[in-house]
């Protein structure tokens, strides 16, 4: 599928990620009911289960959010902005050790089903996952040796018209 758009945010700190997180959830609540597919890429440390949960609290998750690391997939039930449910499964593939583990857990599933589908380390399924209606790079980086604050960028892939939505809320 081809690249719609693609654009680079700064994230100098956890207020501004949950800001992303706020935008992105603003818009999932408004779209019609779908099969909403996000991944979110970086190294160990970068960001992706804080923007996971930034997003599950604006959407209005008002208890914790675990991080799927051991469990593989978080389901959260929440409201979308006309009251009516909205699904939102939260995975993390850091623990697969081949692609066939994406299929053999049965996950394909959710994707079958209108629902927000948040994928943290979707390189560990391969192929199998797709393409994403919007792929989010997070990185870190230090800096100068001086520069003892962590910057975060996060560079927002849109592959689908519903991507394009959920960048342009960014």
């Amino acid at each position: 599928m081809p690249l719609l758009e693609e654009r680079t945010l700064t994230l100098p700190d956890e207020a501004a990620t949950a800001r992303l997180g706020a935008a992105l959830a603003g818009a999932v609540r408004v779209l019609p009911p779908q099969t909403v597919h996000v991944q979110l890429s970086g190294d160990l440390g970068a960001g992706k289960t804080t923007l996971s949960r930034a997003i599950l609290r604006a959407l209005g998750h008002p208890g914790k959010v675990r991080s799927p690391t051991y469990t593989l997939c978080e389901p959260y039930q929440v409201a979308r902005a006309d009251g009516s449910p909205l699904t939102v499964y939260h995975f993390d593939l850091y623990r697969f050790a081949d692609p066939e583990e994406w299929a053999d857990a049965g996950f394909r599933d959710c994707f079958a089903e209108p629902a927000l589908n948040l994928v943290e380390w979707p390189e560990k399924a391969g192929r199998l996952l797709g393409e994403p209606d919007l792929h989010l790079l997070l990185q870190s980086d230090t800096g100068d040796a001086d520069d003892a604050a962590e910057r975060r960028t996060v560079t927002l892939r849109a592959y689908t018209q519903t991507g394009l939505t959920l960048l342009c809320a960014c």
